[in-house]
């Protein structure tokens, strides 16, 4: 296996391959310095940030060279890969070769780039036709075009190629959509995780411990118990060294019935349809009827037709007139293009009189409602602000990869938004716009900024900016405002995550604290894609990761003819739901939005299996796994060095 990568997802990607599925694995990483750069303070923050990557390269080699049996719940008997680290300043057809792209199985490109990765991509396709590559890009529709345009090359080079390895052959993913569900679902419900499968949102959620003489609602299936130090703000919360207090994956009926005083996570399935984009030259662009005026001059507008409808009416009173004839006499004498009433009856003239005078009232009326009118269509497509007595919000922090795409999951699920970002040119400040999110342009850490923000009235806070130090500091600064406000912080270094989630957690017992590293949660998708399997989502089960696969039966001893009763093995997977659709009808990713093209829509997931079906060699199930549950299907490595399965 070769990965190649200039952040955090490198290392972290290396080091599951290796550890979890016993990989030996080529890490390409850019070296420490390079005289093509110049000293500017973009340069010196790269250079931290290699600096970084470069200490979490070293962590994993030390590992690899010899660390105490056990750690991180690995056992002295569980083979480990070799871990190999190469240095070059980018994946070009010297480095590629000196990471043995020709004999590699799989290529992992997780550049921050997309034309890094692309480049890459194209450079090792051609080296080799047969190897599994999956890229890490931030542009889906760019991702699709290059995932059946490198399909269609290994075809080409190698038309013996068969159709189960021709569908693990390119995987476009991207590291802000994978850790999308779990970050927005935290702003949204605390503790809940979400993962997408056809069209469905599956949501994981904490369930407290029943009291005495209820029963929990167990939901689709008991995903986990949680850790018996959920309670204890100090407790080593999820951590692998907790023993018997840590939380536990997949459990069994019976031991979820022997943990009482356990709070549980339980799948849930909601069904959920994001509404359609907005198309058209003006989307984006126009603006609700409600907000062309403002109340003064939406009043004073109806307190001027009340008015002209009552002189109307007395006209036609008083002169005996068809009301359509004083309607229409009453506007000339309000826009004063009616002759002078001379020869009138007094009340004609009081009321010619009362109409120019009214007409005069309301010209600039008109005046301050076109003015209203063209200002607000002149910045329909500007950045809002936010709206007096807005609360119950959800305070975003970071427009870019990451912040984009959560901005995009939370308003599809009608959460009110507003964003702060520091940079007017930010990668999301234009999906802002498009959508009429109100935000803050301006630094979190300035006086006044998460302020403007309406902090003290939201629901929940996510800092996604890319510092970590910013990240803390709004955090604290919010938690001084509101102390019970529901905070996910975004923190590059886990170390210095679990420290910080910890201190909040003491401070803080009755507000909700999470931090959240997209490499962690982005890295067992990449791994099991590289395993040549679909990953529909990772769920964080308080500092572990349960994954959500997508698999076919056949190879699978452990599930090929058995029931799915039988094929659950606690602690490792569990099957959850079938793809009723046939071989030929199935979508190659469950993980996309489901759209009917046809009258006849295909069978969807079935998720009420019973637990005496017997699972067939051509059934596709979605299963939870824990990691090393799933590199046991996927066939990792026997400590004897033979394999399982077909790798």
């Amino acid at each position: 296996m070769v990965v190649c990568g200039d952040d955090a997802l490198a290392p972290r990607l290396a080091s599951e391959l290796r550890e979890i599925y016993g990989q030996s694995v080529v890490l390409v990483v850019p070296p420490a310095h390079s005289a093509e750069r110049t000293p500017s303070p973009l340069t010196a923050r790269r250079d931290r940030r290699t600096a970084a990557l470069r200490e979490r390269v070293a962590a994993v080699m030390t590992w690899a060279v010899g660390s105490p049996a056990g750690e991180a719940g690995m056992s002295a008997t569980q083979p480990v890969g070799i871990l190999t680290a190469l240095e070059a300043l980018t994946a070009d057809d010297a480095a590629l070769t000196e990471a043995g792209v020709d004999r590699a199985a799989a290529l992992a490109l997780v550049y921050d780039d997309d034309e890094t990765n692309i480049r890459a991509a194209l450079i090792a396709r051609r080296r080799n036709p047969r190897l599994r590559l999956v890229i890490r890009l931030y542009n889906r529709k760019l991702g699709q075009h290059l995932e059946e345009l490198l399909d269609q090359t290994a075809i080409l080079a190698t038309p013996a190629l068969d159709a189960a390895e021709l569908e693990a052959s390119t995987t476009v993913l991207s590291d802000a959509d994978t850790a999308t569900p779990a970050l927005a679902a935290t702003a949204i419900a605390g503790s809940s995780k979400v993962v997408q499968a056809d069209g469905l949102l599956l949501r994981a959620a904490e369930r407290t411990p029943p009291s005495r003489g209820e029963v929990a609602d167990p939901g689709l299936c008991t995903l986990a118990l949680l850790s018996a130090t959920t309670n204890d703000p100090a407790g080593a919360e999820g951590s692998d060294r907790s023993g018997d207090e840590a939380p536990l994956l997949l459990p069994d009926d019976r031991d979820v019935a022997a943990a009482t005083g356990r709070g549980t996570v339980v799948l849930e399935a909601v069904s959920y349809e994001g509404p359609p984009p907005r198309t058209g030259p003006l989307a984006g662009r126009s603006a609700p009827l409600g907000s062309l005026f403002s109340r003064r001059v939406r009043w004073s507008i109806a307190g001027a037709v009340a008015a002209v409808l009552a002189l109307a009416v007395t006209s036609w009173i008083v002169t005996g007139d068809d009301p359509r004839h004083a309607a229409y006499v009453t506007v000339l004498d309000l826009f004063a293009i009616n002759d002078p009433a001379t020869d009138e009856q007094p009340a004609r003239k009081i009321l010619q009189l009362l109409s120019g005078a009214l007409g005069m009232l309301l010209l600039p009326v008109m005046v301050a409602a076109v003015f209203e009118a063209l200002g607000t269509f002149r910045t329909a497509s500007q950045l809002r602000h936010p709206p007096r007595g807005l609360h119950g919000h959800v305070v975003l922090l970071g427009l870019g990869k990451i912040g984009t795409r959560v901005l995009a999951r939370l308003r599809e699920l009608d959460i009110p938004v507003v964003c702060v970002e520091q940079d007017p040119e930010a990668r999301g400040l234009p999906l802002a716009r498009r959508l009429r999110v109100p935000t803050v342009i301006g630094d979190v850490t300035e006086e006044g900024v998460l302020e403007a923000a309406k902090i003290d009235r939201a629901h929940a806070l996510l800092a996604l900016t890319s510092s970590d130090t910013t990240n803390l500091e709004a955090t604290l600064y919010a938690r001084s405002v509101t102390p019970d406000l529901r905070v996910a912080l975004r923190l590059y270094d886990d170390d210095f995550a679990t420290a910080v989630y910890r201190t909040l957690r003491t401070a803080h017992p009755n507000a909700v604290t999470r931090s959240r590293s997209v490499s962690t949660l982005a890295a067992p998708a990449f791994a099991g894609a590289m395993m040549g399997r679909q990953i529909l989502g990772a769920i964080p089960i308080e500092r572990r990761v349960l994954l959500i696969a997508a698999l076919t039966v056949v190879g699978h001893p452990q599930l090929e003819g058995r029931t799915v009763a039988e094929a659950f093995r606690p602690g490792a997977w569990r099957v959850l739901a079938l793809d009723a659709a046939t071989p030929d009808e199935r979508r190659p990713d469950l993980a996309s939005p489901h759209h009917h093209e046809t009258d006849s829509p295909r069978p969807g997931l079935v998720w009420d299996l019973h637990p005496g079906y017997v699972l067939q060699p051509h059934d596709r199930v979605v299963l939870a796994a824990t990691r090393h549950g799933l590199a046991e299907l996927l066939g990792r490595p026997t400590p004897h060095g033979s394999h399982r399965g077909p790798w």
